[in-house]
């Protein structure tokens, strides 16, 4: 079996959890979980750190901390996992959907001014897959309409726009650290900020909102989203090996593009770089084109197979039922994500991944498609 994902644990990782164990500080409070969040926000150039439990956990936390509340419209993109949507529609707000650009994926930055209104609170930027949103167009309006700006860099871990690295724009920056991800901690988020009013809710909120002097009494309402020290330690030990992994993902992504251009009949492939970003390729997504008479699914099966693990795409969130049920979205479309999410998965792409793996997945996919 190839999975889709096999992460590298080839650091510091058992040496750090071994002084885990050794210490007996296994829970949140161990040392390791401020020097992750000191590492983290130092990486990406943050004044403050926050590690949560995971990168929804992170989301919530952020977008009640930034001041989102009942009654406020939050733009955001349709083609995500619904983590975005769900931490803006918990807090009573509502969620207003952008369409894909189709040549890199990520939300269409020129449509956002169009949906902006007297209730528009703030903008989520998710970074899609390998290349960052075009975030110039995105602080303009932020600055321009007075909103907040949340940025979604759970899959792009050490990425850049113009030079500067995703996780460093915003009120307010959030990450994931499941296995999937550049680094892991096996479940795990972060929250990075410059505004210490926000770093400080954050602590709170994954926190129960527990007063510092009256630990059991609460003005406030908030989570048990902690990280434990064991986790910490895992992304401290990945961290470190951050360069490695963004050179093994971008090997990957340009042996998968030479080895499927013969294809460029039927799939459509990632972008190789923009004007502001090479592609990190943290999955490598494969678009079919519609002369090929399979969807997505089905071709994901055939994988299966031959023992291939593959992911669909991202289901817009304009045909959640989850949301189609309160009435939102029903009369809207969407085409770009809707295409995307109909002809669009991802094939192996995990650190672990061998160039023999490699080559089998395109032999079989060849096979499949030809």
């Amino acid at each position: 079996m190839i999975p889709v994902n096999t992460p590298l644990l080839s650091g510091k990782e058992k040496e750090y959890l071994v002084e885990c164990i050794e210490t007996g500080w296994i829970s949140s409070e161990g040392p390791f979980v401020k020097r992750f969040e000191d590492e983290m926000s130092r990486f990406v150039g943050r004044d403050f750190g926050i590690a949560v439990s995971n990168g929804t956990a992170a989301l919530e936390i952020a977008a009640k901390a930034v001041g989102i509340s009942e009654g406020d419209e939050v733009i955001i993109p349709t083609f995500t996992i619904i983590s975005p949507a769900q931490a803006v529609s918990k807090l009573g707000a509502k969620p207003i959907l952008i369409d894909s650009d189709p040549e890199t994926w990520n939300m269409d930055v020129q449509k956002i001014e169009e949906r902006i209104t007297d209730k528009t609170k703030a903008i989520i930027v998710v970074h899609i897959y390998g290349l960052p949103v075009d975030m110039d167009p995105v602080l303009q309006l932020c600055e321009k309409y007075d909103l907040k700006l949340i940025e979604d860099a759970a899959e792009l871990h050490g990425q850049t726009y113009n030079g500067k690295l995703c996780g460093s724009f915003g009120d307010a920056s959030i990450f994931s650290f499941y296995p999937n991800k550049h680094i892991t901690t096996g479940e795990g988020g972060m929250i990075v900020t410059n505004d210490a009013e926000i770093a400080e809710k954050c602590r709170g909120y994954r926190n129960l909102c527990f007063q510092p002097e009256k630990r059991f009494v609460h003005d406030e309402i908030g989570w048990n989203y902690r990280m434990t020290n064991m986790q910490a330690a895992l992304g401290v030990a990945q961290l470190e090996q951050i360069d490695t992994f963004i050179e093994k993902k971008r090997w990957i992504g340009q042996l998968y593009t030479s080895l499927l251009s013969e294809l460029s009949d039927k799939i459509e492939l990632p972008k190789q770089s923009t004007d502001y970003a090479e592609n990190v390729f943290w999955v490598f997504g494969i678009i079919l084109k519609d002369n090929v008479k399979m969807n997505a699914l089905e071709v994901m099966q055939r994988m299966r197979e031959f023992k291939i693990g593959c992911r669909p795409f991202f289901y817009p969130m304009h045909l959640q039922p989850v949301y189609n049920t309160q009435g939102w979205y029903v009369n809207e479309s969407y085409p770009v994500a809707e295409r995307m999410a109909e002809r669009g998965f991802y094939v192996p792409s995990g650190l672990g991944l061998t160039e023999s793996d490699i080559n089998e997945v395109v032999k079989r996919l060849k096979q499949i498609l030809e």
